[in-house]
């Protein structure tokens, strides 16, 4: 059974503290040499001691430095290039046949363990915090991802993860410091690093920005992440108000002329596209219920970035399904348009301003900045109550792309229960 990676190193017994230190590991994970052929149990147990002898060194690095919880990776003693057959000798078994439950709700491509019939509620209370927990894809579902913020009003959600960059859509750092904005918590996100399946990005996010993150695709080692972070940040006088993500876009009237747009695939699905042919301007682009507005300055394009404001109104069907609304201003991986949406990292164009909106059905929407080299920027941008996107000033760097991210979880199709093998 999959241990359960994270750590509570000391607790408080004050009723309140304001704010508290936390810290995660993202850990590049000792595996076997060949995961298609199960390795003897006592070979087993010694690839996760060391792994376990790496993440005991972090959890007394962060006790040393007083944090109050430190979150390490999902299968962060043991992988996840495994099989039912290649996994059973890294489990050991609970004696207890009466009680019948799983730990976790694994995702499509994991057929190792067994589904859920439901979604678990994970949470736990500490004298200062109200934490809870979910791992890798649940963050894309509503159960039990969101009820955790909504109805159970979790102050921080825990979240191991091994986690595929998936660029310009799904980025580690990208998301994830998206999702804390947009459900109004703290999220720690500790990932596994792997460059070989391209994992790597983690980090310590509030609802304002983030506190501290970590990308490097180069490094192959583990990094380690300490920081303070608020607590309960929902009775914080600077708590973000309420947005209301489609009043801006909905009271813009002028549309604009179809044949200005073009099709393109940005991760398996197709997005209606129009260029930023001019170094500023007001363009605007529909799919469906959909219509993304755009107002920007670009401080000094390239000749060689080509950027497009995209729009996607549909079920994204790859892996998993789920409906999407999603506003994109995206840099293009060449000069040529059918680059548009494929993976980029790097890019030489800043803007002088922005403000991205949408008309969205859903109130659950996740702003995004990437900067070139799938940076972060803390502090540079803003969430206004109408639902733009907004820079402050001048980008620092160059732009990868400013997106809207809009889960309409009630579009979902009905989920298929997997029965257990």
């Amino acid at each position: 059974m999959p241990l359960l990676q994270v750590f509570i190193l000391s607790v408080l017994e004050a009723c309140a503290l304001e704010s508290y230190i936390v810290a995660i590991h993202e850990h590049n994970v000792i595996l076997s040499q060949n995961s298609e052929i199960p390795v003897l149990p006592e070979d087993a147990f010694m690839l996760m001691d060391k792994n376990m002898d790496i993440l005991e060194a972090a959890i007394k690095a962060a006790t040393k430095q007083s944090a109050h919880i430190i979150v390490t990776p999902e299968g962060g003693i043991y992988g996840w290039l495994l099989t039912r057959e290649t996994i059973y000798p890294y489990l050991e078994d609970i004696p207890d046949p009466q009680v019948d439950w799983i730990l976790l709700q694994p995702f499509v491509t994991e057929k190792q363990f067994n589904y859920p019939k439901k979604p678990e509620f994970v949470t736990f209370n500490i004298s200062f915090e109200y934490f809870g927990i979910f791992t890798c894809a649940d963050i894309l579902c509503h159960d039990p991802a969101v009820v955790l913020t909504s109805r159970f009003q979790v102050d921080t959600i825990l979240f191991p993860t091994a986690w595929g960059n998936t660029l310009p859509l799904l980025s580690a750092v990208q998301f994830h410091s998206a999702w804390a904005v947009g459900l109004g918590v703290n999220f720690l996100s500790a990932n596994t690093r792997s460059s070989s399946l391209d994992m790597a990005g983690s980090g310590i996010y509030a609802p304002d920005s983030p506190r501290a993150y970590h990308y490097n695709t180069e490094m192959e080692n583990g990094h380690y992440l300490v920081t303070e972070l608020s607590s309960h940040p929902h009775l914080s006088p600077t708590y973000p108000a309420a947005v209301n993500w489609k009043l801006h876009a909905s009271s813009i009237e002028q549309l604009p002329s179809s044949d200005q747009h073009f099709s393109g695939v940005f991760y398996h699905d197709i997005f209606s596209f129009t260029e930023l042919t001019e170094p500023e301007g007001n363009p605007a682009v529909c799919q469906k219920d959909l219509c993304c507005h755009l107002s920007y300055k670009m401080a000094e394009k390239q000749k060689d970035d080509i950027y497009v404001l995209g729009a996607f109104d549909g079920l994204h069907t790859v892996e998993e399904q789920y409906y999407w609304q999603i506003c994109a201003l995206l840099k293009c991986k060449s000069t040529d348009p059918k680059s548009c949406g494929q993976p980029v990292e790097t890019a030489q164009t800043r803007f002088d301003m922005f403000s991205l909106s949408g008309t969205f059905g859903t109130s659950y929407v996740f702003p995004e900045v990437l900067y070139s080299g799938v940076q972060l920027a803390p502090g540079e941008f803003e969430v206004l109550t109408d639902g733009r996107r907004i820079s402050q000033t001048r980008t620092s760097r160059a732009v990868l792309s400013v997106r809207l991210f809009g889960r309409w979880y009630e579009k979902d199709p009905p989920h298929t229960e997997q029965a257990s093998p």
